[in-house]
Parts: structure tokens; sequence; C-alpha cells
């Protein structure tokens, strides 16, 4: 199976890396514009990016409280991944988060462009979370230009 695995530390608990993911009212400030609802096992959720006029439905698959998070997105284009989220303690005030997006379709003939796209996309989301949770900055959102 192909995957692409990113991993950041962030100098937060891993309660406030957790909350600000499935927390609708701190999503808009690092990742999506809006997210219609916590994210909750078994919940179908529609994140919004108003800057481009696009919005998307995820699955919750599994939740477990401040340790991780899988969704499944795509699945309405045909090309559907599921996305691992795992949020490691490392000392109570520091958390290891990876993601690990797989699903991809290996016969895909623009495989190699849609890996690296997405791996791009993951380290600029982790970057712009880092950038909230430690200093207080929203304005990084949305700010990735295609």
């Amino acid at each position: 199976m192909m995957e692409i695995t990113t991993k950041f530390k962030i100098d937060q608990p891993t309660k406030e890396v957790f909350d600000a993911i499935v927390n609708p009212n701190k999503i808009g400030n690092f990742w999506f514009s809006s997210s219609s609802e916590r994210w909750e096992q078994g919940k179908m959720v529609t994140l919004r990016y108003d800057e481009y006029e696009a919005k998307g439905v995820i699955t919750v698959l599994e939740i477990q409280e401040n340790k991780k998070i899988v969704f499944s997105w795509g699945a309405e284009s045909g090309e559907g991944t599921v996305v691992t989220i795992t949020l490691e303690d490392l000392d109570h005030t520091s958390t290891k988060i990876e993601v690990i997006e797989s699903g991809f379709k290996e016969d895909d003939p623009e495989i190699v462009n849609i890996m690296l796209g997405q791996k791009g996309g993951w380290v600029y989301m982790l970057s712009c979370l880092k950038a909230y949770l430690e200093q207080g900055i929203t304005t990084l959102r949305a700010s990735l230009i295609h």
C-alpha cells in the first residue's frame, strides 16, 4: 500500500494539539476555514476552504482522546484515502504528531505528483498548527498559493 508519513514536534501538551484538530472553533486558526462540528467517531464532518471556494466531507473512523484520529476523505471523487493522526506525549509539555495518509492508487499515472502534493500539504498544515499553538499565529492558513 502506498502511503506518506509526516512528523512534527509541537511544544504543547497532547490535549491542546488534539483539541485544535477536532474543535470546530479552533481548526480555522491553522487548517480549514471551518468545520461543521466537533470531530467524533462515526460522524461525517464538512470542512470548508472559503478562500478556495472548496469544501469536502470526511468520515471520522476512529477517535482516541488525545492519542489518535483516523478519517477518510476524497471518496466523493473516487480517490479516497485514509488519514491517521497519532499524538505522542513527549514530556507533558510537547507532542510528537505523526500523519500517515494511505490508500493512494499505484497505477495512477499522476501518483508521484499526487503524493508530493499531499506530502507538501501535510508539512504546511503541521507548520501552521505549530505556529498557531506555539506562537498564536493565525494568519498562515490559506496563505499557500498554488
